[in-house]
């Protein structure tokens, strides 16, 4: 990538998990291939995915509030009441966010993933 300083991005992937959980076979056939397709393009654009997950559904989830160690109160999920969670990530090096973004354009062939969201990542932590 034209040897320029490589940042880590995380893709984020919302989608509507009642849609999810109601897909037919075929549609989520059509999904494992668009993702593997992305994986791929990723590779061949000079993208590094270093990490990612498909996420269990939000209604899995703990949601933990308190203001010390020990001092916490949790409750079952999700954080947010909405349709639409995060169903799963990937972590990307890239030093072109601007074609990341193309790439995630591949993700959207099926009826599960309207939108993504692209955040570079803090070094450091």
């Amino acid at each position: 990538m034209r040897g320029t300083a490589m940042t880590q991005y995380i893709v984020l992937l919302p989608a509507d998990e009642a849609r999810y959980a109601s897909g037919s076979a075929q549609e989520r056939t059509d999904l494992t291939a668009a993702h593997g397709e992305f994986v791929q393009l990723l590779a061949e654009r000079g993208h590094k995915m270093t990490g990612g997950a498909q996420l269990m559904p939000s209604s899995q989830t703990r949601v933990v509030r308190g203001s010390a160690v020990d001092d916490v109160t949790v409750t079952d999920g999700p954080y947010a009441e909405s349709a639409e969670q995060v169903g799963g990530y990937y972590v990307v090096e890239t030093s072109d966010p601007m074609d990341l973004a193309k790439v995630c354009g591949r993700l959207f062939a099926t009826p599960f993933h309207q939108a993504v969201e692209i955040r570079q990542l803090v070094e450091g932590m």
